[in-house]
């Protein structure tokens, strides 16, 4: 049973190494706050392909909606080398 707050991410780095190639970069484009349509631009596919890929991540990560995604991208690392951290 879930927990009030959510279990969102608790096994995040197990779920991490199951996803594909393809949701990598999806989370990348989620977390870089681009649409679906920029996302399957960039990638070469179908913005119908880019929301199968988004719902398999949410179900992958144990989250509910988009904007969580892009919170556990932040979590797992994705923006630090590209100069997105928070402000101190």
């Amino acid at each position: 049973m879930a927990t009030p707050g959510g279990d969102a991410g608790v096994s995040m780095a197990g779920d991490a190494a199951r996803l594909t190639p393809t949701q990598l970069k999806v989370l990348e484009g989620v977390h870089s706050g681009r649409l679906n349509k920029q996302i399957a631009f960039d990638l070469g596919i179908a913005e119908k392909t880019v929301k199968a890929h988004m719902t398999a991540l949410m179900r992958k990560l144990n989250v509910s909606n988009r904007t969580q995604v892009a919170i556990l991208a932040q979590t797992m690392g994705y923006g630090r080398h590209a100069g997105i951290d928070a402000i101190p």
